[in-house]
């Protein structure tokens, strides 16, 4: 269990630590977009270099890697036998899918780090949004569709990207704590979601000081 669960926390968070945003800018635009707009690396700041077509891309391949961090737990944790059983499917594990559950939890949540905190540029990365999404969508896919309304409706309320973030993110614990079946909202389970929605929360403080001072760009 010791050994899965360190193979799976290293995968998480090393393959999240790729900087799509940055490499993406830098093969194709010869340009470093830590030094554009906000410094983030994430695709909204990308669109600020001026290619949509390359946030679009990091958008898409940032939220992959979270959802592949997540399918691998799944796929690691669903091959080995729990108590003797046999997983069926990789979303309908056996009993023990609390377990499984919980380690597909914990690659989330490293996953997340991982695009914060990217080893690859000196720990400091982008806000997460994206490969959280990605991530949530593998580990609780009914939740994060309520989530990507409720950001939706705040967003074409608002036009703050970060408010609806911001807000998704607050929610999704509760999504999941509503929509999943109970094996799959452990305590330990809504715990590491929880955190990993605070993470993304606590990464948007600059946002939310501006929008409490008003001072927040607007998405044209």
């Amino acid at each position: 269990m010791a050994k899965l669960t360190l193979i799976i926390v290293a995968v998480s968070y090393l393959l999240c630590s790729i900087p799509f945003g940055y490499l993406l800018v830098r093969l194709f635009r010869g340009q470093d977009v830590r030094q554009t707009g906000s410094g983030n690396i994430g695709a909204t700041n990308v669109a600020r270099t001026g290619s949509k077509g390359l946030a679009i891309a990091t958008l898409l391949l940032d939220a992959l890697k979270g959802y592949a961090a997540v399918a691998f737990a799944f796929c690691l944790a669903g091959s080995h036998s729990f108590n003797g059983e046999v997983p069926t499917s990789l979303y309908n594990p056996p009993s023990s899918s609390r377990t499984i559950f919980l380690l597909a939890a914990l690659a989330a949540f490293c996953a997340i780090l991982g695009h914060m905190f990217p080893v690859w540029l000196g720990f400091k990365g982008g806000k997460g949004v994206a490969t959280a999404a990605g991530a949530f969508v593998a580990l609780a896919p009914r939740a994060m569709l309520a989530a990507l309304v409720l950001f939706a409706i705040v967003f074409a309320i608002t036009r703050y990207v970060s408010l609806g973030s911001i807000v998704a993110a607050a929610s999704f614990p509760l999504f999941v704590w509503w929509l999943n079946p109970a094996e799959r909202t452990t305590l330990p389970i809504l715990l590491l979601i929880a955190a990993s929605s605070l993470l993304i929360i606590v990464r948007h403080k600059d946002n939310i000081r501006r929008l409490l001072a008003g001072t927040e760009s607007r998405f044209r």
